[in-house]
């Protein structure tokens, strides 16, 4: 469980350094611990495994005052553990039922157990602005719009892929459109009035 816990902690601070989340910030965590642990998706959940994991994701997040949504497994139609503030903050509808290893997910069972005022919402209306997926559980649905992969050394937690993704503003505009603060300043320079 330790090399489980220093690799998830070697993660979030390799992602932390690739995508600076700030305080506020919506972080998504979908995971099997199953699948960590080698096996089929839900053939073997470890809330031993969802500790360790939690133990080296969380406190580097919540040091800097980023929100963590955990998924839950599909039993639960994907529903999440979020803390009742980061609800009201994202307008997040709560829902009734607990999470369970067989229904729910260990994961979201241990993060329910850690969590100060834990609650169960639907959705997040894609508002996760990051997030990581262990085992390939899909939580592209709960991230914002333009989502962008982040490439991580750490490749995989036990025997579960490790995705990582980072979120960015919609690029708008057509041939005109600049989208760098560089870019613009460049642009700016041909509207001063040259010397005569």
């Amino acid at each position: 469980m330790e090399g489980i816990r220093k690799a998830a902690e070697r993660a979030i601070g390799e992602f932390l350094d690739l995508f600076p989340m700030g305080e506020g910030s919506l972080f998504v965590l979908g995971g099997s611990t199953s699948e960590v642990l080698g096996e089929k998706v839900g053939t073997r959940p470890s809330l031993e495994v969802a500790e360790a994991i939690l133990e080296g994701l969380l406190p580097p997040l919540q040091e800097r005052g980023v929100w963590v949504a955990v998924q839950g497994c599909e039993h639960l139609n994907r529903a999440l553990v979020v803390e009742r503030e980061a609800a009201r903050a994202f307008g997040l509808e709560e829902v009734t039922v607990f999470p369970h290893p067989k229904a729910g997910g260990a994961l979201a069972t241990v993060a329910f157990l850690r969590f100060k005022e834990p609650v169960v919402v639907e959705s997040l209306r894609a508002q996760a602005h990051g997030g990581m997926d262990i085992g390939g559980v899909l939580i592209g649905m709960h991230l914002r719009p333009v989502a962008v992969p982040l490439r991580l050394s750490v490749r995989k937690l036990g025997e579960a892929v490790l995705l990582a993704a980072k979120t960015r503003p919609k690029l708008v505009g057509g041939a005109r459109a600049v989208y760098t603060r560089e870019e613009m300043l460049k642009k700016l320079e041909e509207f001063r009035p040259k010397p005569l």
